[in-house]
């Protein structure tokens, strides 16, 4: 699974297909490679005030070498900034730069600027071109490709949003070297889900290589993204709006990560990638506790999350809740279909499943046993 240091995959969205490009160094060419894609010598740019601190000069010089000049919105970081207030804030932004139909924004950052901008471009002047530059593994794995745009609401995650795809994404490894470990690590998860989801071969290839792309390794880093990027673009083309259940496998450790997200506020004290890693867990243990998939496979899944440093029990979180809290937390969920919440469920490793006859109860009841048990 060797891969030269940089990659490029094709998204074949119909009627909106694009690329992800894949290479070091790519942040200190992008005035080469936005040029085709701009129309006006200005464009503007949304980004949190930790992205702006370390690569706002960098891309200002970047684009200048070829006579572009950035307009920029600069946010407060953090997954708060996924909200109403903020969504007004970049719509404004977009409508007082003067931005038409066949412009692009650029969203230079991680998920949330990400999902933010997307959704803010999706909406104005009903639908505006945007450019992912996904700073974070978890938004270069993973949010910066499908389309996906949303804010959170009290209510929940990603329950106001829109699908919108972008024209182009381009993933610098070198930005992920800024980046506290903590974040690599919660971004990784998304990786591990892709070889869970069906590539057991992969999950094979993370438990190799896990550790050295966590910590700083090149080749595994343009790896990991290409691989993961492959997969979920497989996935995106054949399902794009979650249509035929196929993009659904895509939600893997979500539903148990996204309540527990929700529990803990959309704090700091659980980030999204962490989430997702407990989540997995949480699917890979009922599934074996329903007699779906051996134990000693939930017990593998959970060891290698563990080895790089990410939480596979949820007594650390001292949650405060029951099982109950927790399973209403998951009523809200945009999945919810008919009053009925789709659970991804695994066979085994690499053998992810939409499950829709899961009584809320008996993930209650389960969720109380992991409460309970150690850390």
């Amino acid at each position: 699974m060797a891969m030269s240091p940089s990659a490029r995959v094709s998204v074949a969205i119909a009627g909106a297909p694009y690329d992800v490009r894949i290479a070091p160094g790519l942040i200190d060419r992008l005035g080469a490679e936005l040029s085709p894609f701009l129309r006006k010598p200005v464009v503007p740019i949304v980004t949190d005030a930790h992205v702006a601190a370390l690569w706002r000069a960098r891309v200002d010089a970047a684009l200048g070498a070829a006579s572009i000049t950035a307009r920029w919105l600069v946010l407060p970081p953090g997954e708060a900034t996924k909200s109403w207030v903020h969504l007004a804030q970049v719509v404004d932004f977009l409508i007082d730069a003067e931005i038409e139909r066949r412009d692009r924004v650029i969203a230079l950052g991680g998920g949330v600027i990400g999902d933010l901008t997307g959704f803010a471009a999706a909406i104005v002047k009903r639908g505006c071109g945007f450019i992912q530059i996904p700073t974070t593994l978890l938004a270069q794995v993973d949010s910066s490709v499908g389309g996906k745009t949303a804010i959170n609401t009290a209510a929940g995650k990603n329950l106001v949003g829109a699908f919108h795809q972008p024209a182009l994404v381009i993933a610098d490894p070198a930005t992920l070297d800024t980046l506290p470990p903590r974040e690599i690590r919660a971004g990784y998860a998304e990786v591990v889900k892709y070889g869970l989801i069906d590539d057991p071969a992969f999950f094979d290839w993370c438990e190799r290589h896990g550790p050295a792309l966590i910590d700083g390794d090149t080749a595994a880093r343009v790896t990991a993204i290409a691989r993961s990027v492959t997969a979920k673009a497989r996935i995106v083309a054949a399902d794009e709006k979650e249509l035929t259940g196929v993009r659904a496998l895509l939600n893997l450790g979500h539903t148990f990560g996204h309540a527990l997200e929700a529990q803990t506020g959309f704090s700091d004290r659980l980030l999204h990638g962490e989430g997702v890693a407990l989540g997995m867990v949480l699917a890979a243990r009922f599934s074996a506790r329903q007699g779906l998939m051996r134990e000693a496979d939930a017990a593998r899944i959970a060891a290698h999350l563990a080895t790089v440093g990410l939480p596979t029990t949820l007594a650390p979180l001292a949650l405060g809740c029951d099982g109950r809290r927790l399973a209403d937390h998951m009523l809200h969920d945009k999945k919810m279909d008919a009053g009925t919440l789709p659970f991804l469920l695994l066979r085994g490793i690499g053998q992810t499943f939409v499950a829709r006859d899961v009584a809320i109860t008996d993930i209650a009841r389960f969720l109380d046993d992991e409460l309970a048990r150690g850390a």
